[in-house]
C-alpha cells in the first residue's frame, strides 16, 4: 500500500475528532440523565415533605380525639359506678371533661337505677359519638386536602 503520510495523518486526525465528538455526546447525554434524575428526586422529596406534614396533622387529630374519648369513657364509667365526686381523681376527671359536655348537658334525661344512684349517662355516650365523628370528619378533610395539588 502506498499511502501518502499526510493523508494518513489527516485520516487519524478525523478519526480522533470523531472519537472526541462521540465522547462529548455521551458526556452530554449522561449530564442530561443526571439532571433529570436530580429533578425527579427533588420532586419526590417535596412530595414526601408534604405527606409528612399531613401525616403529622392526622396523627395530632387522632391523638387529641383519642385522648378526649378516653377521658369521656372514664367519666362514663365513674358516673355509672357512682364514684365519689369529692375524690380528687374523680373531681379532676369531671373538671377536665365538663367543658366538652356543655353542648350535650341537657340533650336527654339520663336514666338511673331504682334507687337513683347509678347514672347511665346517655348524653355522655352521644358526646363520645359526636366527637368521634368530628374527628373522622377532620381526618377526611385532611385526606382531601392532601390529595389536592399544592399549586392549585
Amino acid at each position: 500500500m502506498s499511502e501518502n503520510p499526510n493523508e494518513y495523518n489527516d485520516f487519524q486526525q478525523q478519526q480522533e475528532q470523531m472519537r472526541q465528538q462521540e465522547r462529548l455526546r455521551k458526556q452530554e447525554q449522561i449530564r442530561q440523565q443526571e439532571a433529570y434524575r436530580l429533578q425527579q428526586e427533588t420532586q419526590r422529596l417535596k412530595q414526601a415533605q408534604r405527606r409528612s406534614k399531613f401525616a403529622w396533622v392526622r396523627n395530632t387529630i387522632v391523638l387529641l380525639v383519642g385522648a378526649l374519648e378516653i377521658l369521656l369513657g372514664i367519666r362514663f364509667f365513674l358516673r355509672l359506678t357512682l364514684a365519689n365526686p369529692d375524690n380528687l381523681f374523680v373531681n379532676t376527671i369531671f373538671g377536665i371533661s365538663d367543658p366538652f359536655m356543655i353542648p350535650f348537658a341537657d340533650l336527654f334525661i339520663s336514666p338511673t337505677n331504682a334507687d337513683a344512684t347509678r347514672i347511665f349517662d346517655v348524653n355522655l355516650l352521644v358526646a363520645m359519638v359526636v366527637y368521634a365523628l368530628l374527628g373522622a370528619l377532620a381526618i377526611a378533610i385532611v385526606n382531601y386536602l392532601e390529595g389536592q395539588s399544592p399549586y392549585s
